[in-house]
């Protein structure tokens, strides 16, 4: 599933190549990515115009004229900008047809993408429960502390909670655990000082290297119109064979019930 730096990475690209263009007209050719009705769906957003573009969590953010198109990709959804006379695709599902003749798909294999139409907001601080962004200053030592306290599951499940945190997933909580040196299985709420400040600190370090090489791309995933992640190519344990600090054997297991990759011998449980 795309991260927080995939989404980012989409979203920019669209911003990009679609900031003010009006929607004239749209098709719906697979309903549940919607969540209202396709009429109503219609009727909200065409003459709608591509304002502002904005990200909350894995949640793209489109901001309309007067309200806010949601999107989130699930496992496989992109986008794409095409001529109208491109062939369409048995995985097109929703078509924007933009006033400068070209056409936003977003095509998803899997159909598990969602779409719903908000009401515009400022900072959209208690969107679907979400946490504090990674960026934001809410996510900071005494917060972390505070919440963490209470939690006696592994911190790598922690990690994945987008109440703790917003936008971090399976790819990045491996990462950031590397980082700080600290087993995914040691119970978050056993974390001392220096561990939160390194996991806030690493945490924003990974996750603006990965925006900056373009998000990272496992098996099938693109993050938008043919753009593919390079953050792979820095990736220290996640699908990795051999740690780069040590050399020993990356380990595999599963914690949470997803698949897990760290070194034994670098990352210690406390």
């Amino acid at each position: 599933m795309p991260e927080l730096p995939e989404v980012q990475t989409v979203l920019d690209t669209l911003e990009s190549r679609i900031k003010d263009r009006e929607i004239i007209d749209i098709k719906v050719l697979y309903e549940p990515i919607i969540e209202c009705s396709k009429r109503t769906f219609r009727k909200k957003l065409i003459g709608q115009h591509f304002r502002g573009f904005r990200r909350r969590g894995k949640y793209l953010l489109f901001e309309m004229d007067d309200l806010t198109l949601v999107s989130h990709l699930r496992m496989e959804g992109k986008y794409f900008i095409l001529d109208e006379d491109y062939p369409l695709s048995k995985h097109d599902h929703v078509i924007f047809y933009l006033d400068d003749g070209k056409q936003l798909r977003y095509n998803d294999v899997r159909k598990f993408g969602r779409m719903e139409i908000i009401d515009k907001q400022d900072e959209y601080r208690d969107f679907h429960g979400l946490g504090p962004e990674p960026f934001s200053k809410d996510f900071n030592a005494g917060y972390c502390r505070k919440y963490l306290n209470n939690k006696k599951l592994p911190i790598k499940q922690v990690l994945l909670d987008q109440s703790f945190v917003a936008g971090i997933g399976n790819i990045y909580a491996d990462e950031i655990l590397f980082a700080i040196r600290v087993d995914p299985r040691t119970r978050a709420d056993r974390l001392d000082d220096k561990d939160i400040e390194n996991l806030i600190k690493e945490t924003r370090k990974i996750l603006k290297r990965a925006i900056k090489a373009g998000g990272t791309t496992i098996r099938s995933y693109t993050s938008s119109l043919g753009v593919t992640g390079r953050f792979q190519l820095s990736l220290n344990v996640h699908t990795m064979k051999k740690c780069p600090i040590c050399r020993n054997d990356i380990k595999k297991i599963t914690v949470g019930g997803r698949g897990t990759y760290y070194c034994e011998k670098c990352q210690k449980e406390k």
